[in-house]
């Protein structure tokens, strides 16, 4: 498996991505997304065959690592994966995060909260779009739930892959109208060509 072997403890490529974007504390990402690679493979079949216990695999595996290293440990107090539209959700059936995200919680010792945040319109896939597209289409894309929730809480963003960093930015905004909210960024994958 291709490992980043980024860490939170130190500024990484992941960090960047966000730099002059979006006030984050710290990001990282576990493993390197090729075209056609194993994790492209793993992340397809987490998606759209169902097979959830990647996601919990992968989690596992990640919350142990970042353990063993003492990495965010008593940093976090919620973990929240990137939601998906309602209606998304209903057709899927499941949040592709959601067990990647549960598991981190669980090794990091925080709630896990699925509802933080909200996406408020059905969008098409983020995957083919650049930068700006990604960035025009999201405005007020994610809205937080409740934003009392937020107030003086470290949060974990969680999504599956980083491209651009264009989700997690929109989401990161919409966190950071919580009072005195600190926010941390993992993803399962990073986009090797670009970011290493």
């Amino acid at each position: 498996m291709p490992l980043t072997d980024y860490s939170f403890n130190v500024e990484n490529p992941v960090d960047r991505i966000f730099y002059g974007r979006i006030n984050i504390e710290k990001a990282s990402s576990f493993l390197f997304f090729n075209k056609g690679g194993i994790v492209q493979q793993l992340i397809h079949y987490l998606k759209y065959r169902n097979q959830q216990q990647i996601g919990t695999f992968l989690g596992d595996w990640y919350g142990q690592l970042l353990k063993q290293r003492g990495e965010l440990k008593r940093t976090i107090d919620l973990v929240a994966p990137v939601p998906l539209h309602p209606k998304k959700l209903k057709k899927r059936g499941y949040n592709q995060v959601s067990g990647f995200a549960q598991r981190l919680a669980h090794h990091l010792g925080a709630d896990y909260n699925e509802y933080l945040l909200i996406k408020t319109a059905n969008t098409k896939t983020q995957t083919q779009k650049d930068r700006l597209g990604r960035w025009q289409s999201g405005k007020s894309l994610y809205v937080p739930a409740d934003v009392a929730l937020l107030k003086n809480k470290r949060v974990l963003l969680v999504d599956d892959v980083i491209t651009t960093g264009g989700t997690m930015e929109t989401c990161a905004s919409a966190l950071a109208q919580g009072e005195n909210t600190s926010i941390y960024i993992a993803s399962m994958a990073v986009v090797a060509k670009l970011w290493n």
